[in-house]
């Protein structure tokens, strides 16, 4: 069960009819596209601790995604001042006053260090877009390892709602993708789960128990234009239901949430 929750809501996937059904794409700026909310200190000591203590769960690099990486390494250390990073001598002070030291030479780990964000790297495949890099400590009930080397409807194939049509429509939207634009979507479960919650595929997705917590993915997609990978982007968000606002709490009650993870 999750211990590090936010005390707000800062993005409700329900009370959008945008973002309420698949698959829900909003545009934003790049300057909209990472956060930093009120849990940012605990869950980032929850990064470093899931960084150090086994990468090997929660990083993966493909020899072919090196370039994109640093891209995206360079790509996100350059919005970072505007969230509140201050340079010191090697590296960035975050917003908790910790402070980072930049490793070009590693640069998931490194971003994984900075911002909430679990960071995904996509490569064009003859079968849609592969998962070929990724720094991924907040998996909500699927493996890295599991799905490290799939195209999108492989990596989705547990999921009943992620069907053809709806996979058609989220390759046409990848593929649309432009340098500098952001694509962001969202997605909502009952939850009872940690943070670090992986499941393989033959365990099932569906949770036991009761499921006190909303959590809440907020995901992005944004094109690298030198290498044109598409990152993808999920911060998450676990709320208890007091912490919704009158209007969310209200719109949950008229389109309740349907999945558990």
């Amino acid at each position: 069960m999750s211990e590090i929750r936010q005390s707000r809501l800062p993005f409700a996937p329900w009370a959008d009819a945008r973002t309420r059904r698949l698959p829900g794409i909003v545009p934003i700026s790049l300057a909209e596209w990472l956060e930093v909310d009120d849990a940012y200190g605990a869950q980032m000591a929850e990064r470093e601790r899931l960084i150090a203590s086994c990468p090997e769960a929660v990083l993966a690099l493909a020899p072919e995604a090196q370039a994109a990486a640093r891209e995206l390494y360079d790509l996100v250390l350059d919005l970072l001042p505007a969230l509140g990073f201050v340079p010191v001598a090697g590296g960035l002070r975050r917003p908790d006053g910790v402070e980072v030291a930049l490793d070009p030479a590693a640069p998931l780990a490194t971003l994984g260090r900075l911002v909430q964000e679990d960071l995904c790297l996509m490569r064009e495949g003859p079968e849609g877009h592969v998962l070929a890099g990724a720094v991924l400590c907040f998996p909500a009930g699927w493996m890295l390892a599991e799905k490290y080397g799939r195209p999108m409807m492989g990596i989705h194939r547990p999921v009943a709602k992620y069907t053809e049509d709806v996979g058609a429509r989220v390759q046409r939207l990848m593929d649309g993708v432009q340098p500098g634009r952001v694509l962001m979507r969202g997605t909502a479960h009952h939850s009872n789960a940690a943070l670090h919650n992986p499941r393989r595929e033959a365990q099932g997705r569906a949770p036991e128990g009761d499921l006190p917590f909303i959590r809440v993915e907020r995901q992005g997609l944004v094109r690298l234009p030198k290498t044109r990978f598409v990152a993808f982007s999920i911060h998450t968000y676990v709320v208890e239901p007091a912490a919704l606002s009158p209007e969310q709490a209200a719109l949950l009650a008229e389109f309740p949430i349907r999945e558990a993870a």
